[in-house]
């Protein structure tokens, strides 16, 4: 079975090619840009190590990871413009390279290609993935809204936040799982329990991202420290700290996140997470939902050999610092 950065080299040479037309110019280098830009390539690899589980890998695979990563991508141009920010993997965000009407139409377009890769796959497998990737697509839409539609809102409870980042972030990784297993013949049981797998993970690292943003390195992550701080998304970190903090403490966090912080507001909100636990809080959260999606791999009903790869993949994303 080959490994994680084997198969990410192999499907940058198979897939990395030009993808768009030269004209209009200024539409398809946005749209070259972001993919350029580099990025783990997490979601199109796992497309092809669920597919490798049960064979050699075909073309199939390789066009359903390469209409993943541009709907992936497409989401991220669409997401930096909403949540404006100006940094994406340490470069400027699409919409700050080029303009905000370019960007929208360069995420669009590349949402468009994504569908014509899809459309390349063995027709006898088309319906079972159309139906999945568009059930994942509008799930992730409605992940945004949710967490646009919270920076508005003064109390969000855990349990719809959890519920956020598992449409806006997790049901995207259980999907490349599932559309591997698919397009490898695997059962029904299967691929459910794969999917399984990747949303727990997915989940578990959305919780390590909000980490990172607040209390990572910036050279690694490549992005603005303390976006999520500065954007008032309500992160388990805030909800863990408003939830334990004291009067004083909780009527700071409230104000902060709805727009009336001071000049030092990151530096005041990191001191708070700290003083609650938060950060440990999060990291016991984190391997709570990295277990769960250990179990559905180990009920994953193929060889344990053939899933090594898998279970060192799943691991080293929980040990990650981009």
């Amino acid at each position: 079975m080959q490994s994680f950065r084997e198969l990410s080299r192999l499907f940058e040479e198979r897939t990395f090619a030009q993808q768009f037309p030269e004209k209009p110019e200024r539409l398809y280098q946005a749209a070259e840009y972001i993919l350029s830009l580099g990025g783990k390539k997490i979601r199109p690899v796992l497309v092809l190590m669920a597919n490798q589980l049960f064979g050699n890998l075909n073309s199939n695979s390789f066009y359903a990871a390469n209409a993943i990563e541009l709907f992936h991508n497409f989401t991220l141009i669409h997401d930096d413009i909403m949540d404006r920010a100006p940094v994406r993997r340490s470069k400027p965000t699409v919409h700050k390279k080029f303009d905000e009407p370019t960007a929208l139409l360069a995420g669009d377009v590349m949402l468009v290609k994504a569908y014509e890769e899809l459309n390349k796959i063995d027709i006898n497998f088309l319906h079972e993935i159309f139906e999945l990737f568009n059930k994942t697509a509008k799930e992730v839409c409605e992940g945004q809204q949710l967490d646009l539609d919270f920076e508005k809102r003064e109390t969000v409870s855990m349990d719809e936040y959890l519920e956020m980042i598992s449409l806006k972030t997790s049901v995207l990784v259980g999907c490349c799982l599932q559309m591997g297993a698919i397009l490898g013949g695997a059962g029904k049981g299967t691929q459910q329990h794969l999917y399984n797998f990747g949303k727990n993970l997915g989940i578990a690292f959305q919780i390590q991202d909000d980490y990172l943003d607040a209390f990572g390195d910036t050279e690694k992550t490549g992005k603005t420290a303390g976006g999520d701080i500065l954007a008032n998304k309500k992160t388990c970190l805030y909800l863990h700290a408003l939830e334990n903090a004291d009067k004083t403490d909780r009527n700071y966090l409230i104000k902060a996140y709805s727009g009336e912080g001071d000049a030092d507001k990151i530096n005041k909100v990191l001191s708070l997470f700290k003083k609650y636990n938060s950060d440990e809080w999060v990291g016991e959260l984190k391997q709570k939902y990295y277990e769960t999606a250990i179990h559905h791999l180990n009920e994953t009903a193929v060889i344990s050999k053939n899933k090594e790869q898998l279970f060192h993949f799943a691991a080293q994303l929980m040990q990650r610092e981009f």
